[in-house]
């Protein structure tokens, strides 16, 4: 019975790194996208929107915060990855893809401008909840 339950979270654990790898390299093959000509502008925007969260040094949800703070990566990164792959041409992505694989980035850039962007939403917040308070 034990070995059972040690094969299952092993292979569950085994899944959940492969799709974090996965999710990865799908963030760099939408950086890609973002350049590629041929990409329209509305998955471009969308795009640049999903690789700057993604890439920003500071998230929507702090990370500290019990379960909220890995669901928005684990939620909001995935299904704007799902929207861009939807919105680009098949042909688009392969070759995006393929530079991904040949090119890989050596280091993560971090996106500041993202970060700057998530902070002034949070100063936003903090201001609106300062006026209903009042």
């Amino acid at each position: 019975m034990t070995q059972q339950k040690t094969d299952r979270e092993s292979t569950i654990w085994q899944t959940f790194r492969e799709w974090t790898r996965n999710l990865k390299r799908d963030v760099i093959v939408l950086y890609f996208a973002i350049k590629h000509p041929k990409t329209p502008w509305y998955a471009k925007v969308v795009a640049g929107i999903v690789v700057g969260y993604a890439l920003s040094p500071i998230d929507l949800i702090p990370d500290f915060i019990p379960v909220l703070g890995y669901l928005d990566d684990a939620i909001l990164i995935p299904l704007g990855i799902a929207l861009v792959i939807t919105l680009m041409p098949p042909c688009v992505l392969a070759e995006c893809r393929q530079e991904a694989i040949l090119n890989p980035p050596t280091i993560k850039p971090k996106n500041w401008l993202a970060a700057f962007i998530i902070i002034l939403l949070w100063l936003l917040a903090a201001y609106g909840i300062y006026l209903v308070v009042e």
